[in-house]
């Protein structure tokens, strides 16, 4: 039976998982390894050492067969730039480079139709229609996008607390909590960290965000919910490639998702949108990149 071994490079962190049919023999995580321009070379750096860290779990040190879903391939060039970098690190004998989204519908639908809505880092939905249509909304950047990610949760605590500390905002606790996150012993040091902050970085502000909420704090319930509306404007707009009267169904995936106070906050608000059914469990996308490689090799 074939080695496959399947990655999900995302905005956060990298994933790889080595399987045999069903069965999981390894895993392993590392960091981001999505793609930026110009810097296939070192994402794929990046997945080559989670991938070896997993093989050699097995004893191995090549599979039969890789697939990689990679943050950041969504045009040609970086896909087949990030495909070039990683045939030079001979990892199988079969390598399969694909998007993140391909990875997560597979993961959640199979080759069915439905919706996967992602918030991680950054945030997308994409459907997938009966016909084999695909419709993508969001996965712009922080720059362009990713409404509802943890980067906009933890900018948007950062805003919350400027405008607090001017009196233009309520009071909230997430000032505090910012602090203790990123050692900043006062404001003026917080305002130094997040000048020079990654968008990584601000993404990480939204655990402090989750836990100012649990502990009562409104602003920062505040903004978790119109974190949520803002994944529901993207599921929204997958929806209308959908058929009128359809009942479309979402599965969940990405990070910021598997905390429960987010999750329940996302429920709440797509269960105001009408046409969908919301799935149970998170997705795992390395799922989908391990069912791909397992119909690669039975090709």
């Amino acid at each position: 039976m074939s080695i496959v071994v399947g990655v999900d490079a995302g905005g956060t962190r990298t994933v790889a998982v080595v399987a045999e049919g069903e069965r999981h023999l390894a895993r392993a995580e590392g960091p981001a390894g999505a793609v930026r321009p110009g810097r296939a070379m070192a994402a794929a750096g990046t997945i080559a050492t989670a991938v070896r860290a997993a093989l050699v779990q097995t004893g191995r040190v090549r599979g039969d067969v890789l697939v990689v879903g990679a943050s950041g391939v969504g045009r040609d060039d970086e896909r087949q730039a990030l495909r070039e970098a990683l045939r030079m690190e001979a990892l199988a004998e079969t390598l399969v480079v694909t998007t993140d989204i391909e990875i997560a519908l597979v993961a959640a639908f199979g080759n069915g139709p439905g919706i996967v809505l992602l918030a991680g880092t950054g945030s997308f939905a994409v459907g997938r229609t009966a016909d084999g249509s695909v419709r993508r909304q969001g996965g712009y950047g922080w720059r362009m996008g990713d409404e509802g990610s943890a980067y906009a949760v933890g900018e948007a605590a950062l805003r919350a607390v400027g405008r607090a500390e001017d009196g233009r905002g309520p009071a909230t606790a997430m000032a505090e909590a910012l602090r203790k996150q990123t050692r900043c012993a006062s404001l003026n040091d917080l305002v130094r960290w997040s000048v020079a902050a990654t968008p990584t970085e601000v993404a990480g502000l939204a655990t402090a965000v989750l836990a100012a909420s649990e502990a009562g704090d409104p602003i920062a319930t505040t903004i978790l919910a119109e974190a949520a509306d803002g994944l529901v404007g993207l599921v929204a707009g997958v929806q209308h490639g959908f058929p009128a009267g359809d009942r479309v169904p979402v599965a969940l995936a990405g990070g910021l998702l598997a905390q429960p106070t987010y999750r329940a906050a996302v429920h709440r608000a797509l269960n105001r949108l009408p046409g969908v059914e919301i799935q149970d469990g998170s997705v795992d996308p390395v799922a989908g990149a391990l069912e791909l490689g397992r119909r690669a090799a039975a090709r």
